[in-house]
């Protein structure tokens, strides 16, 4: 089947200005296809059918058996009745006339109109885009099996000429660190780029760290035609056409998402808050090795605390550590923690633990946790470090790389015992739990697991030269 796999709607010249480049790549087979669909056509009761359903309109036509739903929808492509089932009494059906045969489907009602995933509001709304997918599906069936074949995400003369648009002069350095992988270029405005081509200049910007990240992909409703940024295929029908990444705004379809790699770049304007955000989505959101927060706290922390009698295990007063969280939520990075505001500095301490437990994905992953605590459980001291390390490294890097900059901190702490009366296994009893929770929601493994987090972390402190 013949597809215009080169057509625009956004216009075929290249500008030489990067802010005006329009890539000349969406597909606009399916678009033209969801024109020629079927248009819905409501056939209206003759008679006044008593227990109508007031949700309903006059499309319905009470208790009727399939044949005669067939002889009403005979010859008309897109007419459609409304049922109720003679064999049970109470459901209700949508018979739909397409490709010269009626189609029946259970018809439910939650406040919307449904016969599958899609809630609408209207049953017309409901029909029309039946009658969309219908068609598109009947008339293109392979063309979208092989969509996701040869995807524009992937085009490598596409990149290549992005980058010559945004920088002529391309300088390349790589930092390989377990921690992150870093690429510098010269900075130029790219705000007017389409997201496509947005994302794509993200990884050439100077210091991006490069820490893998999936995709927050969320059902969406596209208003107006759309089409998919990973394919570059029109995304059909009225409502839910696709998905939308919820941190960096990639619009693809369902299927697609499957097939598109794990390189989110968060947008900074859709991050609402810094509290109880992933770690790997604020961090790549700010262009951070860790979380800012971490790093602001800490260094507020070392700056005026380290010989703070009991840091990290005397609480701070809760409504002044819940202004702190304000403050980073509202400023982000801009956010004054300084001594003329918070001059107890276990306000500052209780900010960073409320951080590290308000994390929907802990620090030490739920992933790793098993394998920490069964680390643990070694007896043999050098065989216990070493499993402890191989653990570290299946830790996503943005997690390694804010573990590690936090034991090189409590480290500090240690060295000050004198003064602070905080030890590795003190700081152990407060971190462990803060830092890593069991998978499952169990009061009762959280308990007999507590002495195992309290010395993973001990352990992470003592060591933080030889474990990171």
């Amino acid at each position: 089947m013949a597809a215009s796999s080169n057509s625009s709607l956004s216009g075929s010249s290249v500008s030489s200005d990067a802010e005006e480049y329009q890539p000349p790549i969406w597909k606009s087979y399916l678009y033209q296809l969801q024109q020629e669909a079927p248009r819905p056509k409501r056939i209206v009761c003759p008679r006044e059918v008593e227990n109508r359903p007031k949700y309903y309109g006059r499309e319905f036509h009470g208790i009727i058996s399939r044949e005669q739903a067939d002889e009403i929808l005979a010859g008309v492509e897109g007419a459609y009745i409304l049922r109720e089932s003679q064999r049970q009494p109470g459901c209700y059906t949508l018979a739909l006339r397409f490709g010269n045969q009626t189609l029946n489907y259970r018809l439910f009602y939650d406040g919307k109109h449904f016969v599958g995933e899609k809630r609408f509001e209207s049953i017309h709304d409901l029909v029309t885009d039946g009658l969309i997918t219908l068609y598109i599906e009947t008339k293109a069936s392979e063309y979208i099996s092989k969509m996701t074949t040869n995807p524009i995400y992937e085009h490598i003369g596409y990149a290549t000429l992005l980058r010559e648009k945004v920088s002529r002069r391309l300088s390349r350095t790589k930092n390989e660190t377990r921690k992150a992988s870093v690429t510098s270029e010269e900075n130029t405005p790219v705000e007017k780029i389409t997201s496509l081509v947005r994302r794509a200049a993200l990884t050439q910007n100077d210091n991006h760290f490069n820490y893998e990240k999936a995709h927050n992909f969320k059902v969406h409703t596209f208003r107006g035609p759309h089409w998919c940024e990973y394919c570059a295929n029109f995304m059909w029908g009225l409502i839910a056409q696709g998905v939308r990444c919820s941190d960096c705004g990639l619009n693809v379809h369902k299927q697609c998402s499957k097939y598109v790699p794990n390189d989110c770049q968060p947008d900074l304007k859709r991050i609402k808050r810094v509290y109880c955000c992933d770690l790997t989505t604020l961090v790549k959101a700010h262009n951070t090795p860790r979380p800012m927060v971490v790093d602001s706290c800490i260094r507020e922390i070392e700056a005026r605390g380290l010989k703070s009698e009991g840091l990290y295990r005397v609480s701070g007063f809760t409504e002044h550590i819940e202004d702190v969280k304000m403050a980073f939520d509202r400023d982000g990075d801009k956010a004054d923690i300084s001594a003329s505001i918070y001059p107890d500095i276990n306000i500052i301490a209780g900010a960073l633990k409320l951080y590290f437990r308000d994390l929907p994905i802990p620090v030490i992953t739920y992933d790793t946790y098993s394998k920490f605590i069964e680390a643990a459980k070694i007896a043999n001291p050098d065989e216990r470090l070493e499993a402890i390390h191989e653990v570290l490294m299946l830790l996503p890097a943005a997690h390694y790389e804010t573990l590690r900059y936090l034991m090189i901190h409590l480290k500090k702490v240690t060295l000050h015992e004198k003064e602070n009366f905080m030890n590795a296994e003190n700081l152990g009893i407060v971190f462990g739990p803060t830092l890593m929770r069991p998978p499952e929601d169990s009061t009762l493994a959280t308990l007999n697991d507590m002495r195992y987090q309290k010395l993973i972390v001990q352990l992470l402190i003592e060591n933080e030269d030889v474990l990171f």
